[in-house]
């Protein structure tokens, strides 16, 4: 018998009606008049508009959230596309201007330096001030032609598929066959692969030179020297520089490129080829066939659970609850869009599980990683204000990889005997040395790409080698694929949909690794600082919320060096 799950409720509203539901703009225009148009007269009416201004926002955030989710998880669904759009088109431009007037008026009230001093709203006033200075009118309508040209690039994946022996597959199931152990047949299906994604290729090229050229604009329009800087400033890095960026790819290169390199040697003589070539780099070593941690969506989903509550049964009871809210959508489909994601659903505070599960060891840690998302929202969700609840990046990413790392001793769950759960913690170490590189591959391309707006194709092309080049092995020949290698970095979503959001990968993936040795040292104490971290949400600094977790946000050459020194030895043990 199916144990009953008590399902969290939505606060009560208290600005909104219950049944409130977003439809248009002119539904929602009153409640903007009134935020606008209330007096403020004291520190606790200014406390309580910034309540009613959070609860109209995470209603709205919630609205475009649903939207996106569905639209994704359909991506030939035409009305969900449309409904999409209509947000993007047709309620967000109009958001836009007035949320400008709302930040202007919160700072001008003579009340906010006292709620400045206390923690949180420090932070969330620092932002606002950032959003007045980089606001533009004439941005509104670049932004909305952004986001509508952004769509294209999951439509344009979620219709790719390939024929392998008779059969129509996504190309995530055809990437399941690189790890067979019949070369010949891993060869068949990394060209097939390739060759479809080289017909969209002018496509995705088109399209990434329209959302550069419009994003070289409104960073121009906000008086800034190029899309880099406008980020930095937009996406609220107060805590380092594009020079910090500079230092930690120079880190990577010195101090893990060379393990890349290393274990690509071992992988070459292993599997006792001539070349090691992009086809060998799934297949296990010593030629034993994948490895399979679960067979359905339905039991990936009941181990994972599994896996959390044995950590905490707080964290496990997180994702039965979005089990039985229906708030998983695991396997991968045609008509699905690439990629996955926790989508935090701002009023409810349950958040969404995307992905497109076939049945590897990689979705297996894709679940775990969403699913460390998944906790952050649960563990953020009664802050005051849902600024609060939406953290940076630096953060979010802490979540999701220390997930990955600390749930290691629980993964015999996915594995029943000792040779394939140690295979499985090797392949995931492993995939860290390979994750800091190609972090950096793509971060230094962007930097790149960004600081040069006006560069052709073939600028593009010479300049993705020569940074590919810096943090690739030594030993993988590309011969006579030089055009598939011309073309790698089109298969990475963040850079149409989300620019500039990548380095934080990195970052984060040093911090779990730190989270990771705490917890290996003292199991409790290391769970228990992770778990204060996530809960403080957005109201400290990223150093501070990282020193709640008792790690240090840092990506020097040393501390690099000190990290992945851990990781060696642990590997060594296995």
């Amino acid at each position: 018998m199916k144990k009953e799950i008590a399902l969290p409720e939505r606060k009560p509203r208290k600005f909104l009606p219950e049944d409130f539901k977003i439809e248009n703009w002119e539904g929602l225009e009153p409640f903007y008049k009134d935020l606008l148009e209330r007096d403020i007269n004291s520190a606790e009416d200014l406390r309580e508009w910034l309540r009613d201004r959070s609860e109209l926002e995470s209603i709205i955030s919630e609205d475009a959230g649903w939207r996106y989710i569905y639209m994704t998880r359909f991506t030939d669904n035409e009305e969900y596309t449309k409904a999409y759009h209509h947000f993007v088109q047709q309620i967000q431009p109009k958001i836009s201007p007035i949320t400008d007037k709302l930040n202007k008026k919160a700072l001008n009230t003579p009340f906010t330096e006292k709620l400045e001093q206390e923690e949180g709203f420090n932070i969330m006033i620092r932002e606002l001030r950032k959003d007045i200075e980089i606001f533009r009118e004439e941005n509104i309508p670049i932004f909305t032609e952004m986001q509508t040209e952004t769509q294209k690039f999951g439509q344009i994946n979620g219709a790719m598929t390939v024929e392998i022996d008779g059969k129509e597959l996504t190309l995530q199931q055809a990437a399941v066959i690189l790890q067979s152990t019949d070369r010949a047949k891993r060869e068949e299906v990394y060209h097939k692969i390739a060759r479809r994604r080289l017909q969209d290729k002018d496509k995705l090229n088109d399209l990434y030179t329209k959302l550069i050229s419009l994003r070289d604009q409104v960073a121009k329009n906000s008086g800034f020297d190029n899309y880099r800087d406008y980020m930095f400033k937009a996406m609220g890095r107060f805590d380092y520089t594009p020079q910090d960026c500079f230092d930690f790819h120079a880190s990577v290169r010195e101090e893990v490129v060379p393990m890349l390199s290393q274990l690509a040697r071992e992988r070459k003589e292993k599997l006792n080829v001539d070349q090691l070539r992009p086809w060998d780099k799934a297949v296990d070593a010593e030629g034993k066939e994948a490895l399979k941690p679960f067979a359905s969506s339905k039991e990936l989903t009941s181990k994972t659970i599994e896996c959390f509550k044995r950590l905490d049964p707080f964290l496990g009871q997180c994702l039965e609850i979005m089990e039985e809210m229906g708030h998983l959508d695991l396997e991968s489909r045609k008509g699905k869009a690439p990629g996955g994601y926790n989508y935090p659903l701002s009023e409810i505070g349950v958040p969404f599980i995307f992905m497109n599960a076939t049945s590897t060891l990689r979705d297996m840690i894709t679940i775990l990683h969403e699913g460390g998302h998944a906790v952050h929202s649960f563990l953020t969700r009664d802050l005051e204000l849902t600024d609060f609840k939406h953290t940076p990046s630096e953060v979010a990413e802490l979540a999701s990889m220390s997930m990955e790392l600390i749930s290691m001793d629980n993964w015999n769950l996915f594995f029943d005997n000792d040779e394939d759960l140690k295979r499985a913690k090797k392949e995931h170490l492993e995939q860290i040395i390979e994750t800091l590189p190609w972090v950096a591959t793509i971060d230094k391309f962007q930097h790149w790409i960004y600081e040069n707006p006006e560069h052709s194709e073939e600028d593009r092309i010479k300049a993705w080698n020569e940074i590919f080049a810096q943090f690739s092995d030594d030993v993988t020949d590309w011969s006579t694929l030089e055009e598939n290698r011309n073309f790698l970095w089109q298969k990475q979503l963040h850079l149409y949909e989300v620019p500039f959001y990548y380095i934080e990968y990195g970052m984060a993936q040093l911090g779990a690794v730190a989270v990771w040795k705490n917890y290996k040292e003292d199991p409790r104490k290391g769970l228990e600082g992770y778990m204060n971290a996530l809960r403080l949400g957005y109201t400290r600094s990223i150093p501070e919320v990282y020193e709640a977790a008792h790690i240090k946000f840092d990506f020097s050459r040393s501390y690099i060096r000190e990290l992945m020194s851990f990781v060696k030895l642990e590997m060594e043990k296995l």
